[in-house]
């Protein structure tokens, strides 16, 4: 990250968490300063060093280290959590639809995928349930991301013997949606037109409303070239683990602490820091052809009443829609072969 943004970090959590100034002891002498502290988490997290590493750099010791990257990534959390973790506003469904209609694809809001994170250190009688393909033990992380690599869900936590699908049944990533809270999201798709914004996802996904498939076995230039376009858009959430792994080592390699509570708390810091640097980042994106809104949002808590319990059951029913799902599905096969066929021409 940039110097102004570690900085703009830095001063966030020397204010939140008083830990981290700089105190005199008993005998007078000064104690370590707030940089010696931040600067030996920061590069935990970044290169994936042991607390004992830090020491020849940082001069402080193990257990400081760890101490301080405990508290450090849940001041992360506290502060910048509700900005940098937020659903998507209206502005920013906006932005993604016209992303996603530049793209071939109107009405996406991103792609939705899961990646595993070894956990070295797993409790030996834990070891059972959170062993799965990996054959070692692994947390779950299910991420929704979108071109520019902005992560917009991320749910953590869940043991490695579960699959993809397992995960999108116990996540959270359509509950505003189901409870009528969720931005309004409308487009047209070769002439017909829908309410309800998607994800691209992999085979192993239900086909619902909200979730695009690609086609196993294509048959046809129609299908075939709807494959190639899906596979292809799809990528980017893989593009964000990738980036995220590259930013911060410590979620590339295993994990090697205890608790789980203390690996959700890196992992969702990681994420906030990774979307953090991608806002910052934003005005060196020049392969972009839509504006984005530098003012920073407004995110205020919602006290909009809970929805009626047969609506939610409307709700819920339409979101797993495979009736749906199929009618979209062969209408974005025909709206990509119309653009094929316009660019072919031009």
């Amino acid at each position: 990250m940039r110097r102004s943004l570690f900085l703009r970090i830095h001063d966030a959590v020397v204010e939140h968490d008083k830990y981290f100034v700089q105190k005199r002891n008993g005998a007078g002498q000064l104690g370590l300063s707030s940089l010696q502290k931040i600067t030996a988490a920061m590069r935990m997290l970044a290169y994936g060093a042991s607390a004992d590493a830090v020491d020849d750099y940082v001069r402080i010791g193990k257990s400081t280290s760890l101490e301080s990257v405990k508290r450090f990534v849940r001041s992360i959390i506290n502060i910048f959590g509700e900005e940098y973790l937020r659903s998507p506003t209206n502005d920013d469904v906006a932005r993604l639809l016209e992303e996603g209609s530049q793209r071939g694809f109107p009405g996406m809001l991103g792609s939705i995928d899961c990646m595993h994170w070894v956990w070295k250190n797993c409790p030996t009688a834990w070891q059972g349930m959170y062993t799965g393909h990996f054959h070692e033990p692994t947390i779950i992380l299910e991420a929704v991301a979108s071109k520019d690599l902005w992560i917009w869900h991320a749910f953590f936590g869940l043991p490695g013997s579960h699959n993809d699908l397992n995960v999108l049944h116990r996540s959270p990533v359509f509950a505003q949606l189901a409870e009528g809270r969720a931005s309004p999201c409308n487009y047209t798709v070769n002439g017909h037109e829908y309410n309800m914004g998607y994800y691209l996802a992999d085979g192993i996904y239900p086909e619902w409303s909200t979730l695009v498939k690609t086609i196993p076995a294509p048959r046809g230039n129609k299908h075939k070239y709807f494959a190639q376009q899906q596979e292809s858009a799809r990528k980017d959430v893989e593009r964000a683990f990738g980036v995220l792994q590259a930013r911060f080592a410590i979620v590339r390699g295993p994990g090697r602490f205890w608790q789980p509570c203390v690996l959700k708390d890196i992992m969702t810091a990681c994420i906030i820091m990774h979307n953090m640097i991608v806002e910052d980042e934003r005005d060196c994106q020049l392969d972009n052809n839509f504006d984005f809104n530098d003012s920073i949002p407004v995110v205020e808590p919602s006290h909009v009443q809970t929805v009626p319990l047969t609506e939610f059951i409307q709700n819920h029913h339409r979101i797993r829609n495979t009736q749906t799902h199929k009618s979209l599905k062969n209408d974005l096969i025909e709206h990509l072969w119309q653009l094929k066929g316009s660019i072919d021409e031009d």
